[in-house]
């Protein structure tokens, strides 16, 4: 159950943390992987880490927010058959403290990034009726999560985008869905923690907003991805996979 083999992925943001977590769980799967980030030393160690446990992977430079890069991309990988958007970007902030600037630059990544790389993929997937489209939106495109303006507009945009590719296009056989994670211990959340004056607590106090009392892990991300890539889900289209250890079920 569960096989890829044969499918090509791309998967953007796949540097490091959940996208990385998401191309290893594809490749163990049998699929050939296109592995998306603006880091390349990023992006070369997730490919590295793919062909050394037998998988088949390639890295593609790639910044969603270039329309010349995604361009690029498209090129580079040919169509695809599941398409992951990963890439994202945080801020933390009130509205009052979040200008024009901080909005505009997470819109740019969040919300156009998933537009212009499924743009750029969903064509050819129309053509062949068949294709899934993965994106990682978050607990915040559900519900609000207090000091997190610029980053839940942007989220709950995401799910808007799902739903709306699904009603427009699960007709041409093309599925897509998101999945909305909670807090998962990533090395970009483990980098945020020591910004606290005291991570120690910071890191109980993010933890204890989640019913089962700890962080997801990445690799419980790749599984739900790896379900929604996956033949058996072909029923599944429009839906928001919910990911949050039960943060939501309180709110």
């Amino acid at each position: 159950m569960f096989d890829l083999t044969g499918k090509v992925a791309l998967v953007t943001g796949a540097g490091s943390g959940i996208g990385r977590a998401i191309a290893q769980r594809f490749a163990k799967a049998g699929a050939k992987v296109f592995v998306g980030d603006l880091n390349a030393a990023a992006g070369g160690e997730t490919v590295s880490l793919i062909t050394s446990a037998g998988g088949a992977a390639e890295f593609v430079p790639l910044d969603v927010a270039d329309e010349a890069s995604v361009a690029h991309a498209a090129a580079a990988t040919g169509p695809l058959d599941v398409l992951v958007n990963n890439a994202g970007i945080g801020h933390v902030g009130t509205i009052l403290q979040t200008n024009a600037e901080d909005l505009d630059r997470l819109y740019r990544v969040n919300v156009r990034g998933v537009f212009s790389v499924t743009k750029a993929y969903i064509g050819d997937m129309i053509a062949r009726r068949a294709g899934s489209i993965i994106n990682i939106a978050s607990i915040g495109g559900i519900v609000g999560v207090r000091d997190r303006f610029a980053y839940v507009t942007t989220k709950f945009a995401v799910v808007g985008i799902t739903k709306q590719l699904a009603l427009d296009h699960s007709a041409d056989g093309v599925r897509c869905n998101c999945i909305c994670p909670g807090r998962i211990e990533t090395p970009f959340v483990q980098a945020r923690l020591k910004e606290y004056a005291d991570p120690e607590k910071a890191y109980r106090d993010m933890s204890a907003t989640q019913l089962i009392g700890r962080m997801g892990k990445p690799e419980e991300i790749a599984a739900a991805a790896h379900y929604l890539a996956s033949d058996e889900a072909s029923l599944v289209t429009g839906a928001s996979l919910m990911a949050d250890g039960g943060w939501s079920v309180g709110k």
